[in-house]
């Protein structure tokens, strides 16, 4: 029963002495709701997935992806009847163009991958590690409209909670998505936008950065501990000015 505020308060602690500052203790599993339209989103995250093994560098050089044997991927190139009978593989063969499940399109697949293994996929996968939704502006819209009830402990509930309070805060201060892609990194309206994300939801700086356009997760934490200092300073100020 005690051990978030336990927590939370050996972190404040933790960060005081060290002079550090963020969250000590890594958040939830990643969840991500993904257009399944067509569109290349499910080929997206699929190829993320699949890619992970040479992204992390646990496979050697020389050994295909289907070496690494904790992943789905083997079975994708597997026969029906040696695959799992819940693992379906036609949605993502179809977003590669494969029109068959056979021997043929296997290997297309797997030469495709393999291809895939060597560009450079930093930005493209970017949307996957950061956002909580993975598909286009209306797609999204339409998840948060249909939410009605409060956001559960969940990644998703959380990613809602504060893509919500964006929107609120963005039409109290009469801005649009792009004044946040227009202004400056360390606009003040800004920084304290961040500083209530931060504040009162679990989502990582990173995301934050990214969603609010404020550069690496590094500025963003060196903008917020200014803030802080900014603020806890102003009282004092007040007082030297009145003497």
């Amino acid at each position: 029963m005690y051990s978030i505020p336990r927590s939370r308060q050996y972190t404040s602690r933790y960060n005081r002495r060290h002079k550090e500052f963020g969250h000590l203790f890594s958040g939830r599993y990643k969840a991500l709701i993904v257009d399944g339209s067509g569109n290349g989103y499910l080929k997206t995250v699929g190829d993320y997935v699949h890619l992970n093994p040479a992204r992390a560098k646990v496979l050697k050089a020389g050994q295909p992806l289907s070496a690494f044997a904790w992943s789905s991927y083997p079975q994708y190139l597997a026969a029906p009847s040696r695959r799992p009978k819940w693992l379906r593989v036609d949605r993502l063969l179809g977003e590669w163009g494969i029109p068959k499940d056979s021997p043929a399109g296997r290997r297309v697949f797997a030469e495709r991958m393999e291809w895939r293994r060597g560009e450079d996929l930093r930005g493209e996968f970017k949307r996957v590690e950061r956002g909580w939704c993975l598909g286009g502006e209306e797609f999204r819209q339409e998840l948060l409209e249909q939410v009605d009830t409060p956001p559960g402990p969940s990644h998703f509930g959380d990613a809602v909670q504060a893509e919500r309070l964006v929107i609120e805060r963005l039409k109290r201060m009469g801005w649009s998505e792009a004044d946040l892609i227009s202004r400056r990194k360390g606009e003040p309206r800004k920084v304290d936008l961040a500083w209530e994300l931060h504040s009162h939801t679990t989502m990582p700086l990173a995301w934050i950065a990214e969603r609010l356009n404020m550069g690496t997760r590094g500025h963003l934490a060196w903008l917020l501990q200014q803030r802080g200092k900014s603020r806890h300073a102003a009282p004092a100020n007040h007082r030297l000015l009145r003497i």
